[in-house]
């Protein structure tokens, strides 16, 4: 038996620049699952995307998934894609062990817990909102490290230098002030020591998303990290959700072990490969 993708629908070209186009996973002409292809917005048109892919219950356990994967590089090589990324969601074990078997590595995962009420601060921390004065240092130092973590995860630095501002201020078109967003500045004893944003409407997020925490150089390892995520999780109840989730890149190990500890447990994984 021979599997093979069928178009589904046309391919549509995106007001972001995006192009995607739905296929059929067929044997011998008759479908068993389907499959959805893109570029990415942010890596732009040299990296594809496996958007969704599912096979029927019926023909599961056979291959087809693997076959299709295959396949969709082959089509992703031909729109002049030179890597590809997939989401795959943490309780999806089989999903998991194909993209690991397949040659995917992990270029970072989604980590998210349901919230209770948190804990006071620490003694002597405190937090407010960050002032119109205080936002373009602080925006000129986030659009650096994005910047600078994008190059890190294969975005050419050119392309980085391009978009990273853009979608820094298409995401806080009023700065400090955008509605749907909280931006708040951690002082310890008087010195401010850390910031935090987070985005109480992230899409494909039910809940809360921390889009940046970060604490001053000088004064890491004192707790800090954990006092502003304190903070995002009574924001975000104090917005009406739940639950918080964040990004995190898996070598970065201080963090990770932070966010296990404040019982935060993996949703998903972003893996990629490369498709020379």
């Amino acid at each position: 038996m021979t599997t093979t993708l069928r178009p589904a629908g046309p391919e549509v070209r995106h007001d972001d620049g995006r192009r995607s186009r739905p296929y059929d996973i067929c044997v011998n002409s008759r479908r068993v699952g389907g499959i959805q292809l893109a570029t990415d917005a942010r890596f732009g048109p040299t990296a594809g995307r496996i958007e969704a892919l599912a096979v029927d219950a019926p023909d599961r356990h056979r291959g087809r998934a693997t076959v299709a994967a295959l396949a969709a590089e082959e089509v992703l090589r031909g729109w002049g894609c030179r890597q590809i990324e997939l989401t795959v969601p943490a309780e999806a074990e089989a999903a998991v062990r194909l993209s690991a078997a397949l040659g995917y590595t992990e270029r970072s995962r989604v980590l998210a817990r349901s919230l209770t009420p948190p804990g006071p601060l620490p003694d002597g921390s405190g937090d407010r909102a960050m002032t119109a004065a205080e936002y373009p240092a602080w925006r000129a130092a986030a659009v650096a490290e994005h910047i600078r973590q994008e190059a890190a995860q294969g975005m050419p630095r050119a392309r980085a230098e391009e978009t990273s501002p853009a979608e820094h201020d298409a995401l806080l078109p009023d700065g400090a002030a955008t509605p749907g967003h909280v931006l708040r500045v951690l002082a310890h004893e008087g010195a401010d020591v850390g910031t935090l944003w987070l985005s109480l409407r992230h899409p494909g997020q039910p809940g809360g998303y921390v889009m940046d925490v970060r604490v001053a150089p000088e004064r890491r390892g004192e707790g800090h990290g954990r006092s502003l995520m304190l903070v995002a999780e009574r924001e975000t109840l104090a917005a009406g959700r739940s639950s918080l989730a964040l990004n995190v890149y898996p070598d970065n190990a201080p963090a990770l072990g932070l966010y296990r500890a404040l019982g935060y447990r993996t949703a998903a994984y972003r893996m990629w490969k490369p498709i020379l």
